[in-house]
C-alpha cells in the first residue's frame, strides 16, 4: 500500500529551506516503507552521512510535522512513530507483538464511519482508525494442542 511520496518536493512547494542534512532526511524518509521513529531515522540517515546528530533529526521532524509534511502515531510502543503524511486516507493495523504495521483501506468501514457520524448529526470530515491485534493462531499456541471443550 506504501505509496513513495517525494518529501523533499513537499518542502520545496512549502517554501521550507532544505540544507543537505534535511535533504538526507527527507529521502530516508521518502524512501522508508515501515514507519520509523526518530531513532531508527537517525540510524538511517547517519548511514548517508555520519555527521547527522539526533537533535538535527528531531528539529527536522519537527519542521516536517508543523508544515504538514509529516504525520506522527503513537502505535502504543511509546515511540512517536512517522510517515509522510498521506495523499489518500488509510487506515492501521498493529501487530502488538512484532511492531508490525500494516496500512489498508476498507470502502465498507469508511461508508459506516459516515453513517455513523451522519446518525449522531455530524458529517464527517476527518478520521484516523488504528487497530491492535495478535495473529490468529498465537493466542492459542500455549494450550499445548488440546481442543477447547
Amino acid at each position: 500500500m506504501h505509496q513513495p511520496i517525494d518529501i523533499e518536493a513537499l518542502c520545496a512547494e512549502r517554501g521550507l529551506r532544505i540544507t543537505e542534512q534535511r535533504r538526507i532526511i527527507a529521502r530516508v524518509l521518502s524512501e522508508s516503507i515501515d514507519h520509523p521513529d526518530v531513532d531508527k531515522l537517525h540510524a538511517r540517515a547517519v548511514a548517508i552521512d555520519s555527521g547527522i546528530s539526533i537533535a538535527t533529526v528531531y528539529r527536522t521532524v519537527r519542521l516536517f510535522e508543523e508544515a504538514g509534511i509529516l504525520e506522527r502515531h503513537d502505535f502504543g510502543d511509546g515511540r512517536a512513530r512517522y510517515e509522510a503524511a498521506p495523499e489518500a486516507h488509510h487506515d492501521h493495523m498493529i501487530d502488538v507483538e512484532s511492531g508490525t504495521v500494516i496500512e489498508f483501506v476498507d470502502p465498507e468501514l469508511e461508508a459506516l464511519q459516515r453513517q455513523i457520524a451522519e446518525r449522531l448529526g455530524y458529517r464527517l470530515v476527518d478520521h484516523r482508525l488504528e487497530l491492535f491485534g495478535v495473529r490468529l493462531g498465537r493466542e492459542h499456541a500455549g494450550k499445548q494442542g488440546k481442543p477447547e471443550e
